[in-house]
C-alpha cells in the first residue's frame, strides 16, 4: 500500500460550541504528527449556539478546517454521509466533536491502514458518563443485529472509524438514504480490524442526540440489513392460528365430556387483544419496511448543502 497519506477527518456537528474550539486544539497537533495535508470537515447541521461561527474562525485561520452547513437540520447519519461526498483523503476518519472518540487513536488507525487494512473502526470495552439504561438498550440492540442481520456488524462500535479512499468511494456509490454507516462498511466489505478502547465522557455539555434518536438508527439498522423481522411477523401470524386451532380443540374436549366452559367477557377481551395485538405488531413491521421503500422509491436528495466554504469546485 502506498504510504503517501492525504488524511479527512469527518465531524458531524449539531450545537456544540463548547467542544469545537477543544477538539481542534487536540485533534490538529495529532494529525500534523502524521501529516501536513489533512482537512478536517465539519458537517453542520443549523445550530442555535454559535458553532457556525467557531467553525468559519478557525477556517479563516487555516483553510484546511472547512465548513459543510446543510439547508435544513438531516441528521448525524446524513451529515456524516455528506461529509464523506466533500472528502479528498486517500484516507478519511470519521469521529465526534465532543472527544468521546480519543483523537489519539488516529495514529494507531493509520498504522493499522499502512499495514494493509481499508477499515479500522474503535471497538468500546466501557462507556464512561453514560446512563445504566442507555447501556443496557445499547447492548440489546447490538445483540440482535449481531444476530439477525446479514452482514457483519461488529458490536459496541459507533462511527468512529478510519476507512480507505475505494471504501469511500463505494459507500459515496450506495444509493440507500437511511445513513447506517456501520451497516454500509459491513456491506462494503475489504479488510478489517478492531481497535480497543475505553470510552471517555463527553468533553463539555449534554449530548444532542438523545436515546430516542439513538433507537431509531439501530432500528436502520434491524430493518436495512436483515428481514428478519417480516419473517418474525409471520412466525407470529402461525403462532396464532395454531393457538387459535389449539384452544377450539380444547373447547370442544370439554364439551363432548359434559365439562362446563367458563365463556364469559374475560375469555373473550383476552382473545381479542391477544389477536389484535399480534395483527397491529405485524401490520407495523410491515409498515416499516414500506417506508423505507417509500424513501428509495422517491429519490430525494439525502441532504441539501446551504454553504460550503473551503473546498475548491
Amino acid at each position: 500500500m502506498s504510504d503517501n497519506l492525504s488524511l479527512s477527518v469527518v465531524v458531524p456537528v449539531f450545537r456544540e460550541e463548547k467542544n469545537i474550539p477543544q477538539f481542534l486544539l487536540t485533534v490538529i497537533p495529532i494529525i500534523s504528527q502524521l501529516t501536513s495535508d489533512y482537512e478536517i470537515v465539519f458537517a453542520l447541521d443549523p445550530s442555535p449556539d454559535r458553532s457556525e461561527e467557531i467553525i468559519l474562525a478557525e477556517h479563516q485561520r487555516d483553510p484546511r478546517v472547512k465548513l459543510l452547513k446543510f439547508s435544513r437540520r438531516v441528521g448525524q447519519p446524513m451529515a456524516t454521509l455528506a461529509g464523506l461526498q466533500y472528502s479528498k483523503g486517500s484516507v478519511v476518519v470519521v469521529m465526534d466533536v465532543d472527544l468521546q472518540d480519543p483523537p489519539e487513536l488516529i495514529l494507531e488507525m493509520v498504522a493499522k491502514w499502512r499495514q494493509g487494512y481499508d477499515v479500522v473502526y474503535a471497538q468500546r470495552r466501557t462507556r464512561e458518563g453514560e446512563p445504566l439504561i442507555r447501556k443496557a438498550v445499547a447492548r440489546l440492540a447490538y445483540w440482535i443485529i449481531r444476530r439477525i442481520a446479514e452482514v457483519d456488524i461488529p458490536e459496541n462500535t459507533g462511527d468512529f472509524r478510519l476507512m480507505s479512499r475505494r471504501v469511500v468511494n463505494e459507500i459515496n456509490r450506495l444509493k440507500e438514504c437511511h445513513g447506517f454507516l456501520r451497516g454500509l462498511v459491513a456491506l462494503v466489505g475489504f479488510r478489517q480490524i478492531a481497535i480497543p478502547f475505553d470510552r471517555p465522557a463527553r468533553f463539555a455539555g449534554d449530548t444532542n442526540y438523545p436515546m430516542i434518536g439513538s433507537i431509531r438508527i439501530g432500528l436502520n439498522g434491524l430493518l436495512c440489513f436483515s428481514n428478519a423481522a417480516l419473517k418474525l411477523s409471520s412466525i407470529m401470524g402461525f403462532a396464532t392460528a395454531g393457538f387459535s386451532f389449539l384452544l377450539t380443540a380444547i373447547y370442544l374436549v370439554l364439551k363432548f365430556i359434559g365439562y362446563p366452559i367458563l365463556w364469559g367477557n374475560p375469555t373473550m377481551v383476552i382473545l381479542i387483544t391477544f389477536i389484535g395485538g399480534v395483527q397491529l405488531i405485524s401490520i407495523g413491521i410491515l409498515g416499516e419496511y414500506i417506508a423505507r421503500i417509500y424513501d428509495e422509491v422517491r429519490a430525494r436528495p439525502k441532504y441539501i448543502v446551504d454553504r460550503a466554504e473551503g473546498f475548491k469546485n
